[in-house]
This record gives C-alpha cells, sequence and structure tokens, in this order.
C-alpha cells in the first residue's frame, strides 16, 4: 500500500510549521493521539543517562545493567532481586512522578475536541495529566498492575501499596521474600502487564478500552480529522504508525501529523495530508500551546 523507499520529511520552516498545526488542530472535527516513548522522554523520564544512574547506579555497578529497558530483561538468579529492580522501576516511573508538562500542554490543545489516546506507553502519564480515563487506550500494559506469569486466568492486579512496601524494604538489591507475589488462583510468581510475549494479560479493563477506541474510529471514519502521531518509533509500528497512514489515505478530509526527533516522515502517498516536524515533541507541544492560548 505504501512506498518503501520514498518517504517525506517536511523541510518548511518551524514557527510555519507550528502556525500550520494548530490550524488543522482549531478546524478539526476530532483528534486521535497516537502517543509513544518519545513523548515520555520529551517529559524527562528517560530510561538512561543520568536519571538511571541516579537511581539503579547499584544495580549498573553489580550486573553491568546500563538502562532501564535492558535492566526489566535482565536474568536475575532469584525473586528476591527481580523484584527489587521491578519495584524500584516502578515507583520512578509510575508513583513517585507527576504529570510531565509536554502532557499538560497536550491536553490543553485537546480538552476541548473530541480526542481519544492511543498509547504504546505504560507509565500512566496521560491519567496523571488529567486526561479522561474513558478516552484511554493503553495497549501495552501498565507499570500499575501486575499478572500471573502464567496468566492461568484473566484478570490484572493494582500493585502500588505492595509496589511501596519492596522499595522501602529492600536491602543490597533484594526484597524480604516474605513480601514476594504470588498469584491468588494458581500460586505460580506474579509478573508485571506489560506486552513482551504471548502470556499478555489482556483484561476486561483492556478489551473495554479496545471497544471504546474502535467505535471512536467508526465514528469519525470519514470525519474531518487529525491523527496526532507523538514520539512513535519504528519498534511497534503495527500499532500506531501504520494504522494512522492506512486511516488517513482512506479518509481525504484526515490529516496525518507526525511530530518526533530525528525520526518525523510519512509515505510518499501522504504527502499532501501530512504534516512532519522533526523537533523535540515537548518543545513543540510547548510552542503549540501557546500559539493555541494566543488565537
Amino acid at each position: 500500500m505504501f512506498s518503501k523507499i520514498l518517504t517525506q520529511k517536511s523541510t518548511t520552516d518551524y514557527s510555519a510549521q507550528i502556525e500550520k498545526l494548530h490550524i488543522v488542530l482549531e478546524q478539526s472535527d476530532a483528534v486521535i493521539i497516537g502517543a509513544g516513548a518519545g513523548l515520555s522522554t520529551s517529559a524527562g523520564l528517560s530510561y538512561s543517562g543520568s536519571r538511571f544512574n541516579e537511581h539503579f547506579h547499584d544495580f549498573q555497578e553489580k550486573y553491568g545493567i546500563q538502562d532501564m529497558y535492558s535492566g526489566g530483561f535482565y536474568p536475575f538468579q532469584s525473586l528476591e532481586e527481580y523484584w527489587a529492580w521491578w519495584s524500584r522501576q516502578i515507583s520512578i516511573n509510575r508513583y513517585d512522578v507527576s504529570a510531565g508538562r509536554p502532557y499538560l500542554n497536550l491536553l490543553k490543545l485537546v480538552r476541548d475536541k473530541d480526542y481519544f489516546v492511543l498509547t504504546t506507553n505504560v507509565d500512566h502519564q496521560f491519567q496523571l495529566a488529567g486526561f479522561d480515563k474513558e478516552r484511554l487506550f493503553y495497549t501495552q500494559g501498565d507499570y500499575g498492575l501486575w499478572q500471573c506469569a502464567k496468566a492461568c486466568h484473566n484478570k490484572t492486579y493494582d500493585n502500588e501499596r505492595a509496589v511501596r512496601q519492596m522499595v522501602r524494604s529492600q536491602r543490597d538489591m533484594r526484597i524480604p521474600s516474605e513480601l514476594l507475589p504470588y498469584c491468588p488462583v494458581c500460586g505460580a510468581p506474579m509478573t508485571m502487564n506489560l506486552r513482551i510475549d504471548e502470556l499478555f494479560v489482556q483484561d476486561e479493563g483492556w478489551y473495554a478500552a479496545q471497544k471504546r477506541y474502535e467505535d471512536f474510529l467508526c465514528k469519525h471514519k470519514h470525519s474531518n480529522i487529525l491523527y496526532m502521531e507523538l514520539g512513535v518509533g519504528l519498534n511497534t509500528p503495527s500499532i500506531i504508525k501504520l494504522p494512522f497512514w492506512k486511516m488517513t489515505l482512506q479518509n481525504p478530509r484526515a490529516i496525518y501529523a507526525c511530530l518526533n526527533l530525528t525520526e518525523a516522515f510519512c509515505p510518499q502517498e501522504l504527502a499532501g495530508q501530512s504534516l512532519c516536524i522533526d523537533a523535540d515533541v515537548g518543545k513543540t507541544l510547548e510552542r503549540l500551546a501557546c500559539s493555541c492560548n494566543r488565537s
């Protein structure tokens, strides 16, 4: 359907791009936001560098782990070590963090629009910023949820209380054995509700959110709609990027906007329906919010 080689990167002046996106946003009947890791990175939730060193220097020294992403896949020798790592990662990315400025600016832009959010992020930033929970679809899971490691039943569990206790009680990169979480149904260890393999649990809440998203798409299939892609890379293009391209191509009234630092592009087939802004997502949303405030 799309060219594999020919893509378009915008060469338009940055300020002119902001103004054009402002106009598109103002004129749109609906907005679908597709958010990837780049949006949270622009909000300061980096998984590497000084933030990683501050919170995980001990794991780095002992295991050679260099960032939070790779640390999540490290083969720890015990569950006590595994949950010392994960409780810390959950805490700093989900519970002991406030809403990032890019998310707050984004809400200012769409709060009076008919909008929906599709995201692969698992850090809860949209809800922290005040987005309507009924307009969110977290496809890849949530740091705040656990599931059975064997996926023996279709249910997830809130973990805040247990995680905070693990963080308070861990010593030498281990939690006390009595804090280890086990499935209440089969007795297997619990694990994160993150889509890393075929055992990812899609519970009732997940399917309800999927249904609301599909209903929104159906409602606006032929609308003057803006597909606003923020910080989405190429790790999982089949979730946001490719569907956004396809739906834009099928609707001549649709506009596809790609905001991403170093990865703002679109297929040649969408050149007349696209706006690609190659810049920091957070700074772009800040400029856009200021532009909308002046109008």
